[in-house]
């Protein structure tokens, strides 16, 4: 079960966060002044009619306050309801041009804020959390800005101006409905709470259950893998039986509810009926003026009661906005520009100095131990080690996911903190052991090395990529579209079409991580001959637990918890009698 949702409240501080969103409504703002205009001027119309309908049966009655017929007063009232239903359409289309374009904007805004992250505050922070900023807050915002806002002003206008009418016209009347209506409605607020709360547990634990569902189907495959079919019904069994527990808990209140409503509510109106028609009877009061007052007297208690269900939805908007801000307002990594400007490129040479570094989740662990590595321009080097020596953490500081704790790491004599960051990783490619494709078509996927490239440069890079063939073979070409995460493809295909990316790419550094450890024998020749093409003339780090894979670079750094112990050709560490990496190698193939 999720935790209870905290009280909301509007704060001075989170009042304050929340006028700053406003700047996205400042474009819009004559829409909304508007807006807000025909809504007072529309709730105040419709408070008239109430006095006109109880005029009118004054009227009928023979007995008038003013000197009007009933058909005279009807069409009146006719008017004053088809104003009332324009200034509604009129009030309804510009509060909806006023959140749709503005939240448009936040959602632009934070989208571009969040893609400009660095990798540490992704490493931190919860994706599910941050899709919620974009969706569940903003559509917060929306509903503030279209509706609540409005709603809640029109709930005050009405309420002021019916307590107004009634204190006026009915001063006798009016004291026995405040003796009696405040006890109703703070009442059925009480109630309404409480169900609000059962609502949310109940929708919380269908959330749970969602959850299974959701789960199981990802990993469908273990589920078959492991026969543990009956073990997934029996938790979705537990779960779905949580959620009847609730709703039928939530249904009982609800009847109780409605039980209160017919009883205590009515009670109160016949009984504010009763007083009335007593002084109907005394001729202390109109037949019109107490049909007037019991109008007014339905439409306070739905204002009343209204406006703390607004009050509610306004603070968990204004909570909304409070986060929105609080990220907009956020450190971001990659400036925002035109991202087609020319290539500042490389020559690449590369020298880390005495690298020292910890994790920023881990800082009681130091990954690297004063790492010193010199790459000329154009050569090829490898990375050799057991899993968690270290060998992911140099290529992910050399892409500059993450700042040294000491040290420095400079490119073509130049530290890298000092280039600009967007040109810096243009000039590097990767091909990671789990290739990502995005769910749309292999021209698309490829094209994501350089946007903007021509069909040509496609087709070339798909052929240095030996993905041509395949490409070619199937019936939409390069308009086949992959699936998510390209599950339509063989591992080799996708591993294939991660090269063709690079290709077209065409940086001047190159990292390989682990790019062939993941297929089979048939696959990684083809994708080894892929690696050769794109790795001339340029320089490349490898990271390979093969072995075979690496035995023609020029240098090959054993790495072991974080320092390098070994360096050399394979021929040369091959002549180590102790060496690590022989002792890796004779575990792999059998030398001659």
């Amino acid at each position: 079960m999720s935790k209870p949702k905290e009280k909301a409240r509007i704060t001075k501080s989170g009042f304050k966060q929340a006028l700053k969103i406003f700047r996205y409504i400042k474009p819009y703002k004559w829409y909304f002044i508007f807006g807000m205009i025909l809504l007072v001027l529309g709730s105040a119309i419709f408070m008239a009619i109430p006095a006109l309908a109880s005029e009118m049966a004054n009227a009928a009655n023979g007995k008038p306050k003013f000197n009007y017929s009933v058909n005279q007063l009807a069409v009146v009232l006719g008017v004053v309801v088809v104003i009332q239903g324009l200034f509604a359409f009129l009030r309804t289309v510009s509060f909806a041009i006023v959140s749709e374009k503005g939240m448009a904007a936040v959602r632009n805004d934070l989208y571009s804020t969040l893609i400009r992250k660095s990798y540490t505050f992704y490493e931190k922070s919860r994706v599910g959390e941050l899709t919620s900023r974009l969706t569940t807050d903003i559509e917060q915002l929306q509903q503030a800005f279209s509706h609540v806002l409005a709603e809640f002003l029109r709930q005050l206008v009405q309420l002021v101006i019916g307590i107004f009418y009634l204190a006026y016209f009915a001063p006798k009347l009016s004291l026995t409905m405040l003796l009696t209506f405040p006890f109703v409605v703070v009442s059925a607020m009480v109630f309404g709470r409480y169900i609000r709360k059962l609502s949310r547990e109940r929708q919380d634990a269908l959330a749970e259950s969602n959850t299974v569902v959701e789960e199981t189907l990802q990993s469908f495959s273990a589920v078959k893998a492991y026969t543990n079919e009956w073990y997934e019904s029996i938790r979705y069994s537990k779960s779905i039986n949580e959620v009847v527990r609730i709703s039928l808990r939530f249904a009982k209140i609800r009847g109780i509810f409605f039980v209160f409503i017919i009883s205590i509510l009515f009670g109160a109106i016949i009984f504010i009926l009763w007083r009335g028609a007593l002084l109907v009877q005394s001729g202390e009061m109109l037949v019109g003026d107490l049909f007037g007052f019991i109008l007014y007297t339905g439409i306070i208690g739905g204002s009343i009661a209204g406006l703390g269900t607004l009050y509610t939805q306004l603070a968990s908007s204004i909570g909304a906005t409070e986060r929105v801000q609080e990220m907009l307002d956020s450190n971001i990594e990659v400036p925002m520009g035109d991202n087609s400007s020319a290539l500042d490129r490389f020559n690449g040479d590369i020298e880390f100095k005495n690298v020292k570094f910890s994790y920023p989740t881990r800082e009681d662990i130091t990954v690297l131990k004063n790492i010193d590595l010199v790459i000329p321009s154009g050569s090829k080097v490898a990375l050799v080690g057991q899993s968690g020596s270290g060998k992911s953490t140099i290529v992910q500081l050399l892409m500059r996911f993450y700042d040294l704790d000491s040290g420095s790491i400079s490119i073509d004599g130049k530290e890298i903190g000092e280039y600009e960051i967007t040109n810096y990783r243009k000039n590097i490619g990767i091909v990671p052991q789990e290739v990502l494709l995005f769910g749309g078509t292999i021209k698309e996927n490829i094209l994501y090395g350089r946007p903007g490239a021509s069909d040509e440069d496609v087709i070339e890079a798909a052929a240095q990529s030996n993905s041509l063939e395949f490409i070619e073979s199937f019936p939409e070409k390069f308009d086949t579209v992959v699936g998510e995460r390209g599950i339509k493809l063989s591992g080799g295909q996708r591993q294939r079409i991660a090269i063709a990316r690079a290709i077209l790419k065409d940086p001047s550094i190159l990292l390989l991580d682990e790019a062939t450890s993941s297929l089979d024998a048939e696959s990684e020749q083809v994708v080894q001959e892929a690696l050769n093409n794109l790795m001339k003339g340029r320089t490349s780090i490898i990271i390979a637990h093969r072995l075979a894979t690496i035995r023609d670079v020029d240098t090959i750094y054993v790495i072991e918890h974080g320092k390098i112990v070994e360096e050399g050709n394979h021929d040369n560490l091959m002549q180590l009698s102790d060496g690590i990496y022989k002792s890796l190698a004779n575990l792999q193939f059998t030398l001659n």
